[in-house]
């Protein structure tokens, strides 16, 4: 008898189990019957072969049905990504918000869902942090080498000697998998509600919705703001804080095993510099694969396929070249 207690624990599998555990149940009992009763036997063996076949059928779909689930947990369809100003005050919050606007337009282009769970604004409309949740397929696998220090290289409207400002924003790619390994103590953790503020600082509702914990072990925050009711928030909260403390699991695995993955695009670590965007040249430089792409405008309006897919593969877009990567970037 076969084991099918992971099919079992499944939902997407369980009934299939259970259609397979009657297979197996007729099945025994046409063996007995045949065993009791030579007349039957011709007729049984058509029969058992028939149950082999359907039994075969069922235990290929089930496989693939828990094949597909672990692909999925290792590279789910559901994404937070944080965005925080870095270095360049005004400047830097406005790179941010620019860095927002271009993965949730690339989102749209891929057909994925995209929600604002928290947002925390400049007076100039720029973004000193904000979090998107992001959903769709292979969204993960796409995304996750957008993590890591976006470097922004320009002159400034409000620049009247024409010097060229550097401006940094953090990205932060949080996979939000079904299974969390990471167990959260209740005692770890410090929970504030408040209203949730609009813009210009109003309250977008009267009570007390908005939810920020604070995990007390390693200082890690989060803030859910967008939904209505109190326990929305708490529950996105939760899962983000989950996904925050997992994240930064895997992070210190990464440094700590690195120089065992020679194959390895960065290290997945949020300090670690990985592009620049320099708008007097036109030129977008990822400096993992040391290469570039220009037309800094259309990638700013979502159309950033090229560098996803040169980073997924390891290997530079067509049209990209070293010549391009310029001393000052390194």
């Amino acid at each position: 008898m076969l084991d099918l207690t992971k099919y079992k624990q499944n939902k997407k599998t369980s009934y299939l189990a259970d259609s397979f555990e009657d297979l197996e149940r007729r099945e025994a009992e046409l063996v007995s019957l045949s065993a009791s009763d030579p007349s039957m036997k011709e007729l049984a063996e058509s029969d058992l072969a028939d149950f082999a076949v359907q039994k075969k059928e069922l235990l290929a779909q089930m496989d693939s049905i828990l094949k597909a689930d672990e692909e999925e947990e290792e590279f789910p369809n559901e994404i937070v990504m944080e965005i925080r100003a870095g270095a360049g005050g005004d400047e830097a919050a406005l790179f941010a918000r620019k860095l927002a606007d271009m993965y949730q337009a690339f989102a749209v282009l891929q057909g994925w869902g995209t929600r604002i769970l928290d947002e925390s604004k400049t007076a100039i409309d720029g973004y000193k942090l904000v979090s998107i949740e992001i959903r769709g397929k292979d969204v993960y696998k796409k995304m996750r080498y957008e993590t890591g220090v976006h470097r922004i290289q320009r002159v400034p409207e409000t620049e009247k000697m024409g010097r060229v400002h550097t401006s940094t924003a953090s990205v932060a790619v949080l996979p939000m998998r079904k299974k969390i390994k990471y167990e959260i103590n209740p005692a770890d953790i410090d929970i504030e509600f408040s209203r949730a503020g609009g813009k210009g600082g109003q309250n977008v509702n009267k009570v007390e919705s908005a939810v920020r914990i604070v995990h007390k072990p390693t200082g890690l925050e989060v803030r859910a703001t967008t939904e209505r009711s109190q326990g929305a928030n708490k529950e996105a909260a939760m899962n983000l804080l989950g996904a925050k403390l997992q994240a930064l699991k895997e992070e210190e695995d990464a440094k700590k095993y690195s120089k065992e993955r020679k194959d390895q695009i960065g290290t997945g670590d949020r300090s670690e510099k990985i592009r620049t965007y320099n708008i007097l040249q036109d030129r977008i430089t990822d400096h993992r694969l040391k290469k570039s792409w220009h037309n800094i405008s259309v990638i700013f309006e979502g159309q950033l396929g090229d560098i996803i897919d040169s980073l997924a593969s390891g290997k530079p877009a067509e049209g990209s070249s070293d010549e391009d990567v310029s001393e000052s970037e390194e």
